[in-house]
């Protein structure tokens, strides 16, 4: 079980937000950096994101660069990632948020708790009342919905779920994040994902939801 967590409240202040399309570039470019141990090339950054215009490349990495996410110096392979959307310094009001270890988005594995450090996250992100739990995601079951493997997954802490939300259930004590669907005499969790090897699980009642996916963050 995660438990409750408390967290404290800091002030800072507000930083240059991102647009939807900005903060899905910086989320590629940074777990880019992180598997690879290298920035990427702009001919890297057209194929992962999908672009043909090396001048939307330059519009993202401007504004990045200005709001002070990045650093850009000599050579091909020039970007320094600086901080992320999601730190304390992009809202007036943050909440710390407690970084409970790895789950996977794969085999579903025992979930421990073990709080490794705490989080800044925007209070427009981890909204209040409500608890919030931090797991790390492993493996690749869940890549098409944006939570990729060594991503920050936040999560809303709460027993109940939605038709089609992405939960964090219990199987035996072992946890995995996928989407739920609610039939009448059972329930499926479904991968979405790229790699056809994952499959569905199919339950009657025998798990438990822990939380309802907010956010998956790369670590920075």
């Amino acid at each position: 079980m995660f438990g409750l967590f408390v967290y404290n409240f800091v002030y800072m202040d507000r930083a240059l937000k991102l647009t939807e399309k900005q903060e899905e570039f910086f989320n590629i470019l940074a777990n880019y950096i992180r598997r690879e141990k290298i920035p990427p090339t702009n001919r890297e950054i057209l194929k992962m994101m999908g672009l043909k215009s090396p001048r939307s490349i330059a519009q993202y990495l401007d504004a990045l660069e200005k709001g002070g996410y990045i650093k850009r110096g000599k050579g091909a392979r020039n970007i320094k990632i600086l901080k992320s959307p999601y730190d304390h310094n992009n809202s007036s009001k943050t909440v710390k948020v407690p970084v409970v270890g790895y789950i996977p988005c794969g085999v579903p594995f025992l979930a421990e708790e073990n709080i490794e450090k705490q989080i800044v996250v925007s209070e427009k992100i981890a909204k209040p009342p409500y608890k919030y739990f931090i797991l790390r995601a492993v493996g690749d079951s869940m890549n098409k919905a944006g939570i990729n493997d060594g991503d920050l997954v936040l999560v809303r802490q709460q027993v109940t779920a939605n038709n089609g939300n992405m939960v964090v259930a219990l199987i035996d004590d072992e946890a995995t994040i996928k989407k739920l669907r609610s039939h009448k005499d059972h329930i499926i969790l479904e991968p979405d994902s790229t790699n056809p090897e994952h499959c569905p699980i199919v339950l009657e009642r025998d798990f438990r939801i822990q939380g309802i996916v907010v956010k998956s963050m790369p670590e920075i």
